[in-house]
């Protein structure tokens, strides 16, 4: 038992205090029974007919009253907010304002009630406070309100009894299915997903065409939910089951696509996120889950969204990692796929149901029915009574003169009135409608007027009383009354529906297979990785290529590899972090190749020379120097150093050529600018340290200089093209790389060039001079570009673009003939 106590005025005024015994359990009962009521009538659950609960009916009821129609001004949303507050809802003004908020926010409503202006806020973020921002009514709010003032809905006292609301709007279309909801009251919640409209209203037309339609009919034009911010539905037996129980459950999926977001990386671009999920969000849990090592392969993730592109996440994946494997991850471990669970609670005759598709429909659909019924009744009324002073007034014009002397002969008003009605036998209405008429209204052009208007009136009348009289004529109306909303607001559908994942992505390998490859270098500086595929051709498709492989090395797709420069550097290169381009079954074209500039800094006149392997087991580097010193490098590079140095050059000199042995019985081939040429195998060179500087290679002359150095195996067929210069013709430009060409390319040696058979040149032993591959003609003072190497020979201008040889001269030193084009590179087979 529990004591209450009621104050009541000191007993000398003659009044006792009273105290009543309750009972506890009983008065808790009582208490938490109105409560509960309370909220879910009043509060936290919707009406299945107009899919509002109250706060967010008198915001529109309001806004409606205010005159803040789609066509008019925008207005501060404090006095929105105040007006509902101080009429109709009398609780806390941010309650007030934050269901406004949302009813404006096209990412949380599909078809948006509150058309604001200011920052109504994002996923992430709160909306400025209601002093700064703006509102009026959305086209689709108005169609909530249209003909509420021609009694389609009933009113009921406001809070105070001193104004009116309405307890539910006419609703023009299914705003609860289109818009959804989400409340959580006593003892239970609601929560319902977004429709398209279009769908809706199919959907609901079928029902007013076919009343005993099947669930399976109904969802051939609702399939699922349609949410303001897309993404992919993953499973559509949840959605069945929610239509058909009113409860059920579906994973939303954010719509994700593998692209190159640099030259060097791919990147998880994000357009659509699941419903009510902000970028922020998957951020925050993106880095929570790398900082706790859950998740792996991301390098760093970007918010570019704006208003221009709208959503745009970028996720930068790590390379040696499967996009498609790292995003299962993100859906697993991020809110980039979510679940929502449907709850169909709604109003019915003021009890909470659990509701499927049909219901909703029905519920909705009735109350159209109601809506136009009463609204057709209303219009028929008011054309009655129109009609009934029309007919009075036509009465009067006929014997206008009549009704003028009764008027006149009247003592007053009332006896007017009496004698006009015992006269005609008008009724009072009508009498008094004459009365107040002006006497300019008595014209035969008014005459006319108010005869075509009986005419329209009788016209309409008809019309109306056909409908209320008809219950088809009735559905074909509230049918082609929804079908004009459709069309007007009706939008496509955003959200994809999909039965299953149906992914294979459980089978990807998260991290790149260490499978074969090979590394590539063109003339023009492009880097890139190729799968090992198709053998290259042989014919002339080759100078069709836009470029020239000019190295080429066999590795591991996560092994490293170097680039060798001529100032003796070795650059470690991840192989991993080259763009990959598939295999070919003709010529290899790096179109899809990165700058080598990405991945390797030269400095100035440095040039980029080869490709070579970091495997100890290969027979290694050889170099060949411009002041005609050779090495063959031992092939031992540590793991922890990125960039070594392979041989220690004297001042004034430079590696011109550099070379991956492939067997070690190749022969090393120098060629100097003084036109000789000297062969020996490379088994006369003794491997040394990378700290080493090498060894004699070739005797050169006085001022001469060596400007090649290749490796040729004896046993393949193979050429050497030489370009003589001009006496007092300075040296082509070098093409650097931050041109993007290979460092070191020249413009082009254009001059007499020669093409002569590499088994026309005899062996020799090192340290020796050479023979002379070509013969100076008059004016000629030496060589401006040569090469031998193995066959067939691509030639390039600096461009990358195909260039024309000479014909082959089988003279070992004869002279040369003009080139067509300016020749800056060639290269044997890859």
């Amino acid at each position: 038992m529990a004591r209450r106590t009621t104050k009541s005025p000191p007993p000398d005024d003659g009044f006792e205090e009273r105290i009543l015994d309750i009972d506890v359990v009983d008065e808790m009962q009582g208490s938490f029974l109105e409560y509960a009521y309370s909220v879910i009538y009043s509060r936290a659950l919707p009406d299945a007919r107009d899919g509002m609960k109250p706060v967010h009916r008198r915001i529109v009821y309001q806004m409606n009253e205010m005159g803040l129609r789609p066509d008019r001004g925008y207005v501060k949303c404090a006095r929105v907010v105040g007006e509902v507050m101080g009429k109709l809802h009398p609780h806390g003004d941010s309650s007030i304002y934050d269901a406004m908020v949302r009813m404006a926010q096209p990412f949380s409503q599909r078809l948006p009630l509150v058309d604001g202006h200011g920052n109504f806020g994002s996923l992430d973020d709160l909306p400025a406070a209601m002093r700064y921002t703006e509102a009026r009514m959305s086209g689709p709010a108005q169609l909530m309100v249209e003909s509420i003032d021609e009694d389609t809905v009933d009113f009921a006292p406001n809070y105070d009894g001193q104004e009116q609301e309405p307890g539910v709007l006419p609703s023009a279309y299914p705003n609860l299915l289109v818009n959804g909801s989400s409340g959580i009251a006593v003892g239970m919640a609601t929560n319902m997903p977004p429709h398209n409209l279009v769908e809706v209203i199919a959907a609901a037309r079928h029902l007013i065409r076919y009343p005993n339609a099947d669930l399976d009919a109904l969802m051939r034009h609702v399939p699922g939910p349609d949410l303001p911010t897309g993404g992919r539905i993953i499973g559509l037996s949840g959605i069945r089951d929610a239509y058909e129980n009113g409860r059920g459950t579906f994973k939303i999926r954010a719509s994700v696509t593998v692209e190159d977001v640099t030259a060097r990386r791919k990147g998880l671009v994000v357009t659509e996120l699941p419903f009510n999920v902000g970028p922020e969000k998957v951020i925050a849990k993106i880095k929570d889950m790398v900082g706790a090592k859950r998740l792996q392969g991301i390098a760093d993730v970007k918010d570019l969204t704006d208003r221009e592109h709208g959503l745009r996440l970028v996720i930068e994946i790590k390379n040696g990692f499967n996009p498609e494997a790292v995003l299962e991850q993100l859906y697993k471990l991020t809110p980039m796929e979510d679940s929502f669970g449907i709850n169909n609670v709604a109003l019915v005759d003021g009890q909470p149901l659990t509701l499927g598709l049909r219901e909703l429909l029905q519920v909705y659909v009735d109350h159209r029915f109601a809506v136009v019924r009463r609204r057709s009744e209303f219009r028929r009324t008011k054309r009655r009574d129109r009609l009934h002073l029309v007919d009075g007034l036509l009465v009067a014009l006929v014997d206008i003169d009549e009704v003028i002397a009764i008027i006149r002969a009247s003592e007053n008003a009332a006896r007017a009135k009496e004698g006009l009605i015992e006269r005609f036998g008008l009724s009072e209405i009508q009498t008094q409608y004459i009365l107040d008429t002006p006497l300019r209204r008595l014209t035969r052009f008014d005459r006319i007027e108010l005869e075509s208007e009986r005419d329209r009136l009788n016209a309409e009348i008809a019309e109306l009383t056909r409908i209320l009289e008809s219950d088809p004529e009735l559905r074909k109306m509230v049918s082609a009354e929804l079908a004009a909303v459709a069309k007007q607001y009706g939008t496509e559908r955003r959200t994809v529906l999909l039965e299953s994942a149906d992914s294979p992505l459980a089978a990807v390998p998260l991290e790149v297979a260490d499978d074969p490859c090979r590394v590539l270098l063109s003339s023009t500086g492009l880097l890139a990785r190729t799968e090992i595929g198709g053998e290259p051709g042989e014919d002339d498709g080759r100078r069709a290529k836009h470029d020239v492989i000019v190295s080429a090395v066999p590795t591991t797709a996560r092994a490293d590899v170097g680039v060798v420069t001529s100032t003796g550097r070795l650059v470690r290169l991840t192989v991993i972090d080259l763009p990959t381009l598939p295999p070919t079954a003709g010529p290899p074209s790096l179109a899809g190749g990165a700058p080598l500039s990405e991945f390797v800094s030269l400095a100035d006149g440095e040039r980029a020379l080869c490709l070579t392997t970091l495997d100890e087991s290969s027979p290694g580097l050889a170099l060949g120097t411009e002041q005609g010193v050779v090495k063959r490098v031992v092939p031992d590079y540590p793991a922890n150093k990125d960039d070594l140095e392979v041989i220690g050059l004297k001042d004034g000199d430079a590696v011109v050529g550099a070379v991956e042995l492939r067997t070690g019985e190749e022969d090393l081939v120098f060629i100097t600018d003084d036109a000789q040429l000297l062969r020996y195998p490379a088994g006369q060179v003794r491997p040394q340290g990378r700290p080493a500087g090498g060894m004699a290679g070739i005797k050169l002359a006085d001022g001469a200089k060596v400007i090649s150095f290749t490796a040729v195996d004896p046993a393949a067929d193979a050429l050497v093209f030489t370009v003589a210069r001009a006496d007092g013709t300075l040296e082509d430009a070098a093409v650097g790389s931050e041109q993007g060409g290979l460092g070191g390319v020249r413009a082009g040696a254009q001059g007499t060039a020669k093409l002569t058979p590499f088994d026309q040149y005899p062996r020799k032993g090192r340290a020796t001079g050479g023979v002379r591959c070509q013969r100076f003609l008059r004016g000629e003072n030496g060589l401006l570009l040569a090469w031998a190497g193995a066959t067939p020979v691509r030639a390039a201008t600096a461009s990358g673009a195909p260039a024309e040889l000479p014909p082959k001269d089988p003279r070992r030193d004869g002279s040369g003939v003009p080139l067509l084009k300016p020749v800056a590179v060639l290269a044997g087979p890859v």
